[in-house]
């Protein structure tokens, strides 16, 4: 890993290194379609006034560095659609986007993403387990942060790893409320002060959680705003690519040290639980096709509700005829149903469900290469 600066020339893509310089002249710099995912963490122009201090009287190491300050609403709005253009451009055409910030900016950067051709996914609240109290008493404690999911445009075919995240959250769907602490002890990075070497340092766990659900190993993601390298230390350690923009030359200098440090796990533990969409699609019919179940057989579903298989790969029951989807959605009464775990058929006196008939034609075709 390496820092340097760039210029506008075409140069190789330059994976697992961090930029020097202001992060719209640097992308544009970059070759257009060539990252599967940007992570920003933009300023959030807080329009912090006076000093804050604690009950005790002590100084509240506020975020008031000058990268953070703006002139007006209408000069950030101006620096949004900047480096959201350039970030849309450098996007392949299914990739996407995280953003987070708090109330300050998220409301004004979310209305930038849609106007700049974004299709939002999911905003994510990050609730602060941990979160810094009101010292002043008067508004609520300020508990979470925004994030914006987004792909690059509508129809686009991102990456989502559904199977992983639920997985991560004890085999229960992730929500949209992620509840992490903020980043303390060891893992806050300190400067030779002893002091908090950046203000908005992120946690890991947050870059963790949103790189396994929406990456995959070997993708290259760009964060703008690098800061300390947190997108590319835990980048690092799951084996995926970055490419990190910085312009304070403090904050690269931490950064590659921390960076340097991580040991990149190995291809075993890198695998994830798989996602059920991005498997090949395998249609009911082909399994009459190929005798695995057989016109005029019976399925049955958890409430012992039974409905015969017709040639085509229909079902028919008592009263409803149609796709397994169909059928089992008509016998439930609910607006849609999952007919592959819901049907089951019999072999030897037990039920087996028909989905493990699906499983053994996609193992086949991955054996084959089709």
């Amino acid at each position: 890993m390496t820092a340097q600066t760039t210029t506008r020339s075409a140069a190789p893509l330059p994976r697992d290194t961090i930029l020097a310089g202001d992060c719209i002249e640097v992308m544009r710099s970059l070759p257009e379609a060539s990252v599967d995912l940007v992570f920003a963490d933009p300023p959030y122009n807080l329009q912090l006034k006076g000093t804050l201090h604690r009950p005790d009287n002590s100084r509240v190491d506020a975020v008031d560095d000058a990268w953070d300050q703006f002139a007006s609403f209408a000069a950030y709005d101006e620096f949004t659609r900047a480096w959201l253009a350039e970030a849309r451009r450098l996007l392949k055409p299914d990739g996407a986007i995280w953003v987070i910030g708090s109330y300050h900016n998220i409301f004004r950067v979310g209305a930038a993403l849609q106007d700049a051709g974004f299709w939002v996914l999911n905003d994510v609240i990050w609730r602060k387990s941990n979160p810094m109290p009101n010292f002043r008493g008067k508004r609520l404690t300020n508990a979470h942060e925004t994030m914006i999911w987004a792909s690059r445009g509508e129809g686009a075919r991102y990456t989502f790893n559904y199977e992983a995240l639920k997985a991560l959250n004890e085999g229960i769907q992730m929500r949209s409320d992620w509840v992490l602490p903020l980043c303390t002890g060891h893992e806050r990075l300190k400067d030779a002060k002893g002091d908090k070497a950046h203000p908005t340092q992120k946690p890991e766990a947050l870059l963790h959680r949103v790189l396994i659900g929406s990456t995959n190993p070997g993708d290259l993601v760009l964060d703008p705003f690098f800061g300390t390298g947190t997108t590319g230390a835990v980048a690092r350690m799951l084996g995926r690519h970055f490419i990190g923009i910085e312009r304070e030359a403090g904050y690269r200098e931490l950064a590659e040290a921390r960076i340097s440090r991580v040991r990149p796990l190995g291809p075993e533990a890198l695998e994830v639980t798989g996602s059920r969409r991005a498997a090949p699609r395998v249609p009911f019919g082909q399994l009459v096709e190929r005798g695995l179940l057989r016109p005029g057989e019976v399925l049955v579903s958890p409430r012992g509700t039974a409905a015969r298989l017709r040639a085509d790969g229909s079902l028919i029951s008592a009263e409803h005829r149609g796709s397994i989807h169909q059928v089992g959605a008509a016998l439930e009464g609910a607006p849609s149903c999952n007919g592959w775990t819901y049907w089951h058929f019999r072999r030897e006196g037990r039920l087996i469900p028909i989905d493990l008939l699906r499983q053994q034609i996609r193992a086949e075709m991955a054996a084959g290469g089709g």
